[in-house]
């Protein structure tokens, strides 16, 4: 696809010929960082068996799925919360497996979903994840790419730029499972657009599998009276625990809301490597020492972005529902308690859009820094593992500012320029 030469970029989309990223400097920057993520990762997987040569078991988290489904396959409930009988089926199931233990959080209702994958040897299941979740991904991303009319000629870019995504990247090398999150805010952001808020609220409402992504959603659609979406997502949120207790039974759902209620004591075991985070929660427990503090702080700084976000929201017939579910999904990322560098997958259609947004906007005061701020949000996620020496993780700093930049140039902002956020508004 031949690109065309004006300086507009998919993550600092500037018009202005003084950009300093241009779409052909990104698609440089992209083609690096992609080459030298799956060269190395490939290297690494090029190994018979199923440990890497790092001595890594080859898909990582997905054993936890696969065991889920295993049980699930047996119906074995009274063990999806048992640590101990998940390691001695997983190493019957995958001998090179043994000794490995994930700490069982997700409800009873997911294991369910992997039961068919059970079926299969480890190593076709983990191939067939890896095909669905990249496929979830690229058609997310296409979709969102779609609706970016400012875009619409740089597919290579894009193409390039979700290629090289940290943490797309992430979400593969742990076999996680956050495409499917991302599928559910995608899928959500166009029913929005197309004002069907109830049926928004029920595919939202599939987030419980990952409860902790749809903590933003839910105090920002009751903050201004979202109803239909609210109901929507009760309803759905209802109907997937309730599949669950109709195929176990009532007890491994009670000791999943024992778990999720306890989850603070059991925060060692589900972060081990804290530095693979990015939260505002782990941002100030790795800065702070004191716990008390860290948590004060934590508080403290997700109100504020929370605040933004409402601030935003209620800004409906002014501010394009693109710049608010932006901000909502950069706020989803921030307030969560618990937040994987995989997770961070579901702001791939945050580059898009804000950078759509911005090429109409580059002659706005205040506006140009987003992009940056966009770019070392892409990028500061491959910097995760300095955090252990520096206890500062860089891009928690990127996304709060981003979500108060959105804020500080939309219309009713007490520092807002006179100039307006958007020719055409849009409707939610």
């Amino acid at each position: 696809m031949s690109q065309p030469q004006t300086p507009v970029s998919v993550l600092t989309a500037g018009t202005n010929s003084s950009a300093w990223l241009t779409a052909k400097r990104l698609r440089a920057h992209a083609t690096i960082v992609a080459l030298c993520l799956w060269s190395v990762y490939l290297w690494n997987l090029s190994t018979p068996g199923l440990r890497d040569r790092s001595g890594n078991l080859k898909g990582t988290d997905f054993l936890h799925f696969y065991t889920l489904g295993a049980l699930a396959d047996a119906q074995r409930g009274s063990d999806l919360y048992d640590m101990d009988a998940q390691a001695a089926l997983a190493a019957q199931r995958v001998p090179p497996a043994r000794g490995l233990k994930y700490l069982p959080l997700y409800p009873p209702q997911v294991s369910i979903l992997f039961a068919p994958l059970a079926h299969l040897s480890y190593g076709w299941a983990l191939a067939v994840w890896w095909m669905l979740s990249a496929a979830v991904y690229a058609t997310c991303v296409f979709a969102v790419w779609r609706a970016c009319p400012k875009f619409r000629g740089y597919g290579l870019t894009v193409l390039l730029l979700a290629a090289g995504f940290p943490a797309f990247f992430h979400l593969i090398a742990w076999g996680q499972a956050s495409a499917l999150a991302l599928a559910c805010l995608t899928g959500a952001f166009f029913l929005l657009r197309e004002r069907r808020k109830f049926l928004a609220g029920l595919v939202l409402g599939c987030l419980i599998f990952k409860p902790q992504l749809g903590l933003a959603a839910a105090v920002v659609f009751l903050a201004i009276g979202a109803w239909k979406v609210i109901a929507g997502a009760m309803i759905s949120v209802f109907a997937q625990l309730a599949a669950g207790v109709l195929y176990y039974g009532a007890a491994p759902f009670g000791r999943w809301i024992a778990v999720i209620v306890n989850v603070r004591a059991l925060m060692p075991w589900l972060e081990p490597k804290p530095y693979q985070t990015h939260c505002l929660r782990s941002f100030w427990s790795m800065l702070i020492p004191s716990a008390g503090l860290a948590l004060a702080l934590y508080a403290i700084s997700a109100i504020a972005v929370l605040w933004w976000t409402i601030a935003l929201w209620r800004q409906q017939r002014e501010a394009p529902l693109a710049l608010r579910y932006c901000s909502l999904l950069l706020a989803t990322v921030l307030i969560a308690p618990h937040l994987t560098v995989y997770d961070l997958v579901i702001l791939a259609p945050v580059l898009l859009l804000i950078s759509d947004w911005l090429s109409a906007q580059w002659a706005q005061r205040g506006v140009r820094i987003l992009g940056p701020l966009l770019y070392f949000v892409y990028l500061l996620p491959l910097l995760g593992p300095l955090t252990r020496w520096t206890h500062v993780q860089l891009s928690v700093i990127a996304m709060a500012a981003c979500v108060y930049m959105i804020w500080r140039v939309s219309p009713d902002s007490p520092v807002a320029t006179a100039t307006p956020v958007s020719a055409e508004k849009v409707h939610s």
